[in-house]
């Protein structure tokens, strides 16, 4: 009986990062895991279905990673519980020192 590969495996175990890997984890397992199964890194042939696991979970995880919703912002709060209105202003951007522009031929005369 031949063995059958499961057709979504999880891509955790595939990439062999915990479930509460950070993105960075994620991206060196998948690097690591390439590099040791690419066919041009090796004089023999490697096992290209697994190769094609470790692609497509990469794969996955990184636009689950992508289409995360971000987490809300606390709003501050006072020690009673109201919500402490919190402006961010952005500096403006300031002007060089010297502006450089077009030498004018009728100063050099």
């Amino acid at each position: 009986m031949s063995a059958r590969r499961d057709p979504s495996p999880d891509p955790y175990r595939v990439l062999g990062v915990p479930r509460e890997a950070t993105p960075s984890q994620i991206r060196a397992a998948y690097r690591a895991l390439l590099l040791a199964l690419h066919p041009d890194t090796h004089v023999e042939p490697t096992d290209p279905a697994l190769l094609a696991e470790v692609v497509a979970a990469h794969a996955q995880l990184r636009d689950a990673s992508r289409h995360e919703p971000a987490a809300p912002a606390s709003t501050p709060r006072d020690a009673s519980g109201v919500p402490i209105p919190v402006r961010v202003r952005r500096p403006r951007r300031q002007e060089p020192d010297i502006r450089v522009g077009p030498v004018r031929a009728h100063l050099n005369r």
